[in-house]
Parts: C-alpha cells; structure tokens; sequence
C-alpha cells in the first residue's frame, strides 16, 4: 500500500500544510482502493492533488478535534452537491457521536445531519475495506481517540493519531513497518501531561516497538521540526523523517 502525507501540520493548518490527513491506496480486485485517515481543516482542498475525492472509498477519524474532523463538513457538501449529482454514501469510521458532532459543525439538524452522504459507523472490531483491514486502538488524549493499524496483508502503517505515551500507542506501533507519528511537545517545554508526545516519546515508542520506519507529523507551526527531529534522533537509530506535504511511502 502507498501512503501519502496530504496534511501534516499540528493543531491548526500551518503556512506550509492543511492539518492531518493521510491516503492510503492499494490495488485489489482489479482497482485502486483508497482510505483516508483523518481529514483535518484545510486538507480537502489539498486531498484534490493527490486523488479525485468522489473515489475516496472510506474516511477514518482518530478523534473528534477540529484539526483532524472538520474537512468532513466541506466533504459533504462536496458529495451532496457535485455536478454529477449527489454521491453514493461511504463508510465514516470514528468514535461514538460522530454524526452528531459533525452535524452540529455545519449547523445542520442532528436528523439527518450528513447521514445521506456518509454511513457513521463506530470504532470497535477490526473492520475490512477492499485490501484493508484497519484496527482502531484507544490510546490517550482529552477526547475519545484512537491510533489506527492498517495492513493490506503485506505491509502494516501504524498511526498514533493523537495520544500521550500509553499502552495503546505501544499496541499501536508494534512491530509495524511504518509508524506514524504525532510529535506536537518539545522536551523541555512546560506542558500540560496526558495530551501529546515529543520527539522523544516518538523514538522510543519506535526503538520498543521494533518498527522499520518513524515518520513525525503533526508539529505545530510554532515548532521548529528540526528541534523534535533531534529529540527522536536521539533516541531511534533507524530510519527517521519529518513528514511533509506530497511525501510518499510504499509500505
């Protein structure tokens, strides 16, 4: 599978980037299938360079923050409204009351909010979507969230989604040929706990894990991502990068 960094940049979307978002896309039965993961402010415009939105097969929600979520209100209208009329619903994988908060983001009534253009399905078993299979995790953060574990059967990305270090990013991470993930503390800074990693946790979630690669994504725009490169340098000997817009991985 092929994964692409469409937004990258932490909190809000950055002078250089939309917020996260990610597309994976891997052939199976004689086509290309696509998920993306996370669907932050500003990544729908983005997503358009890399793929036609209206083939995008599912989206994946870690968590219910602006930064990862709120494209999706500009998604729907987009399906609703194109000019080859309105699309086929897809599947919205996220936590509980997703439909709800989504609905009320776009200053829709809760019934039927974006339920003509998405099926919202709840995080819980490992689901399947053509090559995929996706393993939602609950790891640590102020709101529900969820790293998320894809394989197509050859290769496994893992993807912390928002977390502190916990015992679900560990199960997140474990042994996958990719990990991505989100670095948004710098060590000596004054934060608050039980929120996000440094560039530190990062490496040695992935020194634990025994993973292939450590991409870093999610550095706010007030980082220096040079700074946190440093932190997991020094404590991850293995392949080691910043993500950024356009980059793409072959897992």
């Amino acid at each position: 599978m092929r994964l692409t960094v469409v937004g990258c940049s932490g909190s809000y979307p950055g002078p250089e980037s939309a917020a996260s978002c990610y597309l994976l896309e891997a052939q199976h039965e004689g086509r290309t299938w696509r998920i993306v993961m996370d669907l932050g402010n500003g990544a729908l415009g983005a997503l358009h360079r890399y793929a036609d939105p209206l083939e995008v097969d599912a989206v994946l929600l870690s968590h219910l923050h602006a930064d990862h979520c709120l494209d999706l209100c500009g998604y729907h209208v987009l399906r609703k409204y194109h000019p080859r009329g309105p699309q086929p619903r897809i599947p919205v994988y996220g936590p509980e009351g997703t439909a709800g908060r989504m609905a009320r983001a776009y200053d829709l009534p809760e019934a039927p909010g974006m339920t003509e253009e998405f099926d919202f399905r709840v995080w819980g078993d490992p689901v399947a979507i053509g090559p995929f299979t996706v393993e939602a995790i609950p790891v640590e953060h102020p709101v529900p969230a969820y790293g998320l574990r894809v394989t197509d059967g050859r290769g496994t990305l893992a993807y912390s989604g928002d977390t502190a270090p916990c015992a679900g990013l560990e199960a997140v991470a474990a042994g996958a040929d990719l990990l991505l993930a989100e670095a948004s503390f710098q060590e000596h800074d004054d934060t608050p706990p039980s929120i996000h990693l440094t560039g530190a946790d990062c490496g040695e979630a992935a020194a634990r894990a025994g993973v292939g690669r450590l991409v870093l994504t999610h550095i706010p725009p007030w980082h220096d991502p040079q700074v946190v490169h440093a932190e997991a340098q020094a404590r991850w000997s293995g392949p080691l990068d910043l993500a950024v817009p356009g980059a793409t991985y072959d897992i």
